[in-house]
């Protein structure tokens, strides 16, 4: 680790004191150290940066960044966050709801379920456009509660003496519009098939149609702590050990651990982000061409 106080020290680490962190500014520019050339150069940046593969299953992702600034790894982040698309439920049509839930709330819940959908299969829709097969998918909700004529008389368990007394995400089907059966050779659902979405008892029933469409959703992507070391400072609480323990971190080190909902795998997640962020990039680029025109 470089000297405390050091020119290297401020250049390569953000430095967790009693009362605040130090050195957080970037460092990639010129002239913001005597004698250093900071400049930002593609070779070099080339050169110093990776990722490290740490784990990787069906529904998470961890990975560490190393060699870009804070700005770049913070704008990834938030790009995985609110701006990768996903398949949703906008809209609800319901025909008959008689269970307790109100329809609004019903169509809330149902909003937030996660689609089994591939939004890189589907355009973006506009209020103007009519749903169709290229941006619009289309579930049916329809279940209606009854007693079971088999269940025991002396019985009080809900599970014995009603039928489909609880609704869940399984009883959602696919509803395909005009080819998409055949053209998407897909199989759409509910990501998960357990998430309660209402119970009813008997002579009520739930009837709706529902509209997914692509658009922003949220992801949870989360800086994990390095490797179960939290970086707490509850050390400088006590005056015979703070003075013999220093914290920092490695200024251009990043730990990413993305966690998928299960629509998209979390490496497709990362490649989508990248796509955004590169997209960013050529709009900033062809808006200061534009200028220097004028």
């Amino acid at each position: 680790m470089a000297a405390p106080g050091s020119v290297e020290e401020m250049r390569s680490r953000v430095v967790l004191g009693e009362f605040g962190v130090r050195n957080v500014h970037t460092t990639d520019f010129p002239g913001n150290y005597s004698g250093y050339d900071d400049t930002w150069n593609k070779e070099k940046f080339e050169k110093n940066f990776r990722v490290d593969l740490v784990h990787m299953d069906e529904n998470t992702l961890e990975f560490d960044m190393v060699g870009i600034d804070a700005a770049i790894a913070n704008a990834f982040r938030r790009i995985l966050l609110a701006e990768v698309p996903t398949m949703a439920v906008e809209k609800v049509f319901v025909f008959n709801n008689t269970s307790i839930v109100q329809d609004e709330i019903l169509a809330h819940r149902l909003g937030l379920i996660p689609i089994h959908a591939d939004p890189r299969l589907f355009e973006y829709k506009s209020e103007e456009d009519d749903c169709d097969e290229i941006n619009t998918l289309q579930f049916q909700l329809k279940i209606k509660c009854s007693k079971n004529p088999q269940a025991a008389k002396e019985s009080s368990d809900p599970n014995e003496l009603f039928i489909n007394h609880k609704v869940y995400s399984k009883h959602m089907e696919w509803v395909p519009l005009g080819s998409q059966a055949d053209n998407l050779n897909a199989n759409f659902r509910p990501v998960h098939d357990d998430i309660l979405i209402a119970q009813l008892r008997p002579g009520q029933e739930i009837d709706v149609l529902m509209h997914c469409v692509k658009g922003i959703g949220k992801k949870v992507a989360r800086v994990a702590n390095a490797r179960l070391d939290t970086f707490s400072r509850e050390i400088f609480r006590h005056d015979d050990l703070k003075s013999l323990v220093r914290l920092a971190r490695v200024r251009d080190h990043y730990i990413f651990s993305v966690e998928s909902t299960g629509v998209l795998p979390p490496d497709v997640l990362v490649s989508e982000a990248i796509k955004v962020l590169m997209g960013k990039c050529q709009r900033f680029l062809e808006e200061l061409k534009s200028i220097q025109k004028k």
